[in-house]
C-alpha cells in the first residue's frame, strides 16, 4: 500500500498541479505560514513580497517624478513632461476644488500626486505575465535549497488586503491630524459630541458613536474598495492563464490556446482603465476626507 501511494504521488508530480492547487499557490503570499499550511484564512500582516514590491515601486515613482522635475524645461516639453505636467495639473485643479485651503493644499496636492502614481504603478502590476516573477522566484528559491512547492510569491501588493487598508489607515491619520490641526484639540473634541445630530447632552453618547461609525466606515470602505477590485482581477487573469495551461496537440487544445491569448489580451486592454480607475478614485475620496476634515459642522 505505501509503495501504491508513493507511486501515485509521483505520478500526481509528474502531472503538475491542479486548477485549485494551481490558483491558491498563486494567491499564497511570501511568509504566510497560514495559508502555506493549508488554511484558508488569511490575517498575516507580514506579507514580504508586498511589502518588497510596495517600497520598491514606491522609490520607482518618487525617481520618475524627480526626473521630471529635473529635466523641465520652460520652452517646448518633451513627452514625458507634458505627461507629468498634464497630471500635476489634474490633480491640483482636483485639490482646489475639494479642499479651499491653500496652505493645506500646499502638502495635500503632492500627497494627492504621489497616491495616485504609487497606486496605479502597484496596480500595474497586475498587468505582468501571472507565472512570470513567481517563476524568477521558484529558479531563486529552489537554487537556496528550498523547495519549488513553498516557493510563494504574489507581485500585486494592491490585491493584497494588509496593504490597500495600512493605506486607508494613513489617510485617516492624515485627516485626524487635519481635524486637529484646523479646528484646535477643544474644537474638534466639541465637534464629536455635537454632531451630526445637535448640541445636547443628551445627544453627546449618540453623536460620539456616529461620528465613531463614521470614521470606521470611511476607512475600511476605501481600504476595501480597492482591494477587491484587484483581487478580482487577479483571479480573472489567473483563470485566464489556466486555459493556456490547458493546451494539448489537439483541435481542443489549439482551441484553449487561441481562447487564451483573446482573453488575455482583451482583459488586459480593459484592465488598464481599471488600474487607472482605481487609482484616481482612491486619490479622489483621499481628498474628499481630507477636505471634510476641513469643514465645521
Amino acid at each position: 500500500m505505501a509503495a501504491e501511494a508513493a507511486e501515485a504521488a509521483g505520478h500526481a508530480a509528474e502531472q503538475g498541479p491542479t486548477a485549485g492547487e494551481y490558483i491558491v499557490h498563486h494567491l499564497t503570499h511570501l511568509g504566510n505560514k497560514e495559508m502555506a499550511q493549508g488554511s484558508p484564512l488569511d490575517f498575516s500582516v507580514y506579507h514580504w513580497d508586498s511589502i518588497v514590491f510596495s517600497i520598491v515601486i514606491g522609490v520607482l515613482g518618487c525617481f520618475f517624478l524627480w526626473l521630471a522635475a529635473r529635466k523641465a524645461t520652460s520652452g517646448v516639453p518633451g513627452r514625458f513632461q507634458a505627461a507629468v505636467e498634464i497630471l500635476v495639473e489634474i490633480v491640483e485643479t482636483q485639490a482646489k476644488g475639494i479642499v479651499h485651503n491653500a496652505t493645506s493644499r500646499k502638502l495635500v496636492a503632492p500627497l494627492a500626486l504621489t497616491v495616485f502614481v504609487w497606486i496605479f504603478l502597484l496596480n500595474a502590476m497586475d498587468l505582468l505575465p501571472v507565472d512570470l516573477l513567481p517563476w524568477v522566484w521558484e529558479k531563486i528559491y529552489t537554487a537556496a535549497g528550498g523547495s519549488p512547492h513553498h516557493a510563494y510569491l504574489r507581485s500585486v501588493p494592491t490585491a493584497d488586503l494588509s496593504v490597500t487598508m495600512g493605506l486607508s489607515l494613513g489617510v485617516l491619520i492624515t485627516c485626524l491630524a487635519y481635524n486637529i490641526k484646523i479646528k484646535g484639540v477643544g474644537g474638534w473634541a466639541h465637534e464629536l459630541i455635537a454632531a451630526p445630530f445637535g448640541d445636547h447632552w443628551a445627544l453627546y453618547p449618540f453623536n460620539f458613536l456616529m461620528q465613531i461609525i463614521e470614521f470606521v466606515a470611511k476607512t475600511v470602505s476605501h481600504g476595501m474598495r480597492l482591494f477587491g477590485n484587484m483581487y478580482a482581477g487577479e483571479l480573472i487573469f489567473l483563470l485566464i492563464a489556466l486555459l493556456g495551461g490547458a493546451f494539448t496537440l489537439s483541435a481542443t487544445g489549439f482551441g484553449l490556446a487561441l481562447l487564451h491569448i483573446i482573453a488575455g489580451s482583451a482583459w488586459a486592454i480593459f484592465h488598464i482603465l481599471i488600474i487607472t480607475l482605481q487609482a484616481f478614485v482612491f486619490m479622489m475620496l483621499t481628498l474628499v476626507y481630507i477636505g471634510q476634515a476641513h469643514d465645521s459642522h
